[in-house]
């Protein structure tokens, strides 16, 4: 048997519950632990684009999941689905024998979640977003610990607040190296670099706006501008073409793989204003316009974004105020005051947390040694482990 510490980790299989999973990893392997991760076969489409990394190199189980529909057909093939997971979830915790067991979030670390709960193997749940998710919400009562990012929670019952130690959201080792990197000076006549990022697919207001945006802006304004943009493939030629009408200097893609190399340049983001993402613009101490999008579970992204503004290390334009003469008052103001920007990328970093990843897997360690002490459990083997594996992706 393997004497290293084994952590389990659960999460959705998108990109705002798998990024603080792949910054977990990354620390606790650093500590000598060996880490496994549940999810669900979305992951396969976000590794391939983007996760080569340290998740490629930990055994990864697939379980059956899924969310409760709004009809009853719907309904009735989520619960089948949940009921499958759960059922793979209570072999894999008893096969994996895990020390800790970490949900990130999402309706595929439920089942997950939930058996390691009734197994009492250690358990906490992280919550990325300043309002506790759905399947976060469920589970609450069940885990040990509650680690948030936000320093209030929104929708946390008040019987679970002893559960709760805020650490952050865990952003990987390139953007925790950012936080040392100074905000680059921006002088009243030079380049403004602005990093326009809509999630992993961009977003189709943004490529509207912004670029019609900048076109109000007077010429000698204008051409201070460069551009970084997330852009959704179908709408690729239309954006480029307005940049080139307006001879402003961009460079488009659907997904940008160095986004740490861009943030480091970058004066100004406008975003979305998602876990992760707002995780890495406070981590890097840069100033936003952040623009929530309107149909996310709970309006969390709004919360969201009023915790970096509130902080003033942001500007929040809810979307339908999000027009391009709003937008181009914006950068006006910017381009002619730089110092607003200074400011608010000083405040920004102030609630970035670039220890999230260590202080997560601190409470994670806290837990396996209390565990330790009353047990002294020990994982598998990486041969049973490989087994299992193909056992549970059949």
């Amino acid at each position: 048997m393997s004497d290293k510490i084994h952590i389990v980790l659960a999460a959705g299989g998108t990109g705002g519950h798998i990024f603080p999973a792949e910054a977990l990893t990354e620390e606790l392997i650093r500590r000598g632990c060996k880490v496994s991760l549940v999810t669900d076969s979305r992951f396969a489409d976000y590794s391939a684009a983007s996760m080569k990394g340290i998740l490629g190199d930990i055994p990864i189980y697939p379980i059956r999941a899924g969310t409760m529909g709004r009809n009853l057909l719907q309904r009735m093939k989520g619960a089948v689905n949940v009921g499958l997971g759960m059922a793979q979830a209570r072999s894999l915790m008893k096969k994996l024998k895990p020390d800790a067991v970490v949900g990130f979030g999402g309706y595929p670390s439920f089942p997950t979640m939930m058996a390691a709960s009734n197994v009492q193997v250690p358990t906490i749940i992280h919550e990325q977003n300043a309002i506790l998710g759905k399947a976060n919400r469920v589970l609450a009562s069940r885990v040990g610990r509650i680690a948030t990012s936000f320093p209030v929670t929104g929708l946390m019952r008040k019987e679970n607040e002893d559960k709760v130690t805020v650490v952050g959201n865990p952003v990987r080792s390139s953007v925790r190296a950012l936080h040392d990197v100074p905000y680059p000076e921006l002088s009243r006549d030079g380049v403004m670099r602005v990093l326009v990022m809509g999630g992993s697919q961009g977003a189709n207001v943004f490529s509207e706006i912004v670029p019609k945006a900048i076109a109000l802006l007077p010429e000698n304004l204008r051409e201070r501008l460069r551009v970084d943009q997330q852009t959704r493939q179908e709408d690729m030629e239309k954006t480029r073409a307005a940049y080139q009408e307006i001879r402003v200097n961009a460079d488009l893609s659907p997904f940008f793989a160095d986004v740490p190399a861009r943030l480091a340049s970058t004066h100004l983001v406008i975003s979305r204003s998602g876990a992760s993402t707002i995780a890495e613009v406070t981590c890097a101490g840069r100033p936003s316009i952040l623009v929530p999008y309107p149909s996310a579970a709970d309006d969390h992204q709004t919360a969201n974004a009023n915790a970096v503004e509130e902080a003033g290390g942001a500007w929040l334009m809810p979307q339908d105020g999000f027009t391009t003469e709003a937008l181009a008052a914006r950068l006006e103001s910017f381009l002619t005051l730089p110092a607003s920007l200074d400011k608010a990328a000083a405040s920004a970093k102030s609630i970035g947390r670039e220890k999230a990843a260590s202080d997560l897997a601190d409470l994670v360690m806290a837990d396996v040694e209390a565990y330790h002490r009353r047990k002294g459990i020990r994982s598998s083997t990486a041969a049973e482990d490989g087994a299992l594996a193909k056992e549970i992706a059949a």
